[in-house]
C-alpha cells in the first residue's frame, strides 16, 4: 500500500495505490467526495493490477483554498498531471458516478491517452439526464418512512449515548435513496461531500450535452475499449447509461442494484470488472 501527497497544478492531491500490475486509475464520485467510500470493495480489483486512487481537488484529503477553481476543467487537468506524474503512457480509467462523467470528459480532452474506460453507474452525459436523476432521487428521499426513521433516530438518544453508531445510522438514512434495498446502505463506508466543490463542478458544466462531441471524437470504431456497468434500480436512469454505452460503442452490464453495485452486488461487480480491466492475465490481450 502506498499513500502520498502529489503536488500538481498548484494543489496537493492525496493519492493511494493498491496492488501491483497493469495500472488502473480510479475516479470517485461526488463531485467533492473522496475515494474512501469505494472501499473495501474496490480493493478486491487490486489482485493482478495496480489501482491508483486519489481524492480529487476540493474533496477529502485534497482540500484547497476557497478562492481556487475546482470546476470540471481543473479536475481534468489534475488527472492529466497525475497521469504524467505516474508516467502512464496510456491510462485505463475506472470511474464511478460523477467519476464516470469525469472519465468521459478526460477522454474527450485527451483521446489519445486512453487505453480503456470502465464506467460504473456513470453520471449522465447531459444536464437533462442529471435533472431526471435529481428528480428521482428527491422522490425517493421524500418517502414517509425516511422521515419516520429520522425522527425515531433523533428520539433514541443515540447521539449522546453512542455518537459513532448515531453517525453511521444517520449517514445510512442520508443515502438510502441510492439503494435498491435501503437496509444495505449501512454497508457503505460513510463519506462527506464538500458542497462548494460539488456546486462549482456542476456550475462549470452548465447546461451541458456531450453527445455530439462524443460522436465527433469517437466515430464508428474510434472509441477506446469501454464498458458500462449500471444498476437497474439506480436513480440515475438506466436509459442514460445505455445511451452513454451506445455513444462509446460499448456493452452494458445491468445488475439488480441501485447506485452502489459494489455494495449491493459485490461478487458480480468484481467478476464483471475483473473480466474487463487490464490485469496480469489480460494485459497482452
Amino acid at each position: 500500500m502506498n499513500e502520498t501527497l502529489v503536488a500538481v497544478n498548484g494543489v496537493r492531491l492525496y493519492t493511494r495505490r493498491a496492488g501491483d500490475g497493469p495500472p488502473v486509475v480510479v475516479l470517485h464520485g461526488g463531485p467533492g467526495a473522496h475515494h474512501d467510500y469505494l472501499l473495501p470493495q474496490y480493493d478486491r480489483l487490486a489482485r493482478g493490477r495496480a489501482l491508483y486512487y486519489y481524492d480529487q481537488r476540493g474533496g477529502g484529503r485534497s482540500p484547497v483554498p476557497r478562492d481556487l477553481a475546482v470546476g470540471w476543467r481543473e479536475q481534468v487537468a489534475d488527472l492529466e498531471a497525475l497521469r504524467e506524474h505516474w508516467a502512464l503512457d496510456h491510462v485505463t480509467l475506472l470511474g464511478y458516478s460523477w467519476g464516470g462523467l469525469l472519465a468521459v470528459l478526460y477522454a474527450l480532452e485527451h483521446p489519445n491517452a486512453i487505453e480503456r474506460l470502465a464506467l460504473v453507474a456513470p453520471a449522465p452525459v447531459t444536464a437533462a439526464g442529471r435533472d431526471e436523476f435529481q428528480r428521482r432521487f428527491s422522490a425517493r428521499m421524500a418517502e414517509p418512512w425516511i422521515a419516520r426513521s429520522r425522527a425515531q433516530l433523533t428520539a433514541s438518544g443515540l447521539a449522546r449515548s453512542d455518537p459513532e453508531k448515531y453517525r453511521r445510522l444517520a449517514f445510512a438514512l442520508s443515502v438510502a435513496g441510492y439503494f435498491r434495498d435501503p437496509s444495505r446502505a449501512a454497508e457503505m463506508t460513510p463519506f462527506r461531500v464538500t458542497a462548494r466543490t460539488q456546486d462549482a463542478v456542476w456550475e462549470s458544466l452548465g447546461a451541458y450535452d456531450l453527445r455530439d462531441r462524443i460522436r465527433r471524437t469517437f466515430p464508428n470504431d474510434a472509441a477506446p475499449r469501454s464498458l458500462v456497468l449500471h444498476g437497474i434500480y439506480d436513480p440515475i436512469p438506466l436509459e442514460s447509461a445505455r445511451e452513454t454505452a451506445a455513444l462509446l460503442h460499448a456493452g452494458v452490464i445491468e445488475l439488480a442494484t441501485g447506485h452502489a453495485p459494489h455494495v449491493e452486488a459485490t461478487e458480480e461487480f468484481v467478476r464483471a470488472l475483473d473480466g474487463f480491466l487490464p490485469g496480469k492475465l489480460t494485459a497482452t490481450e
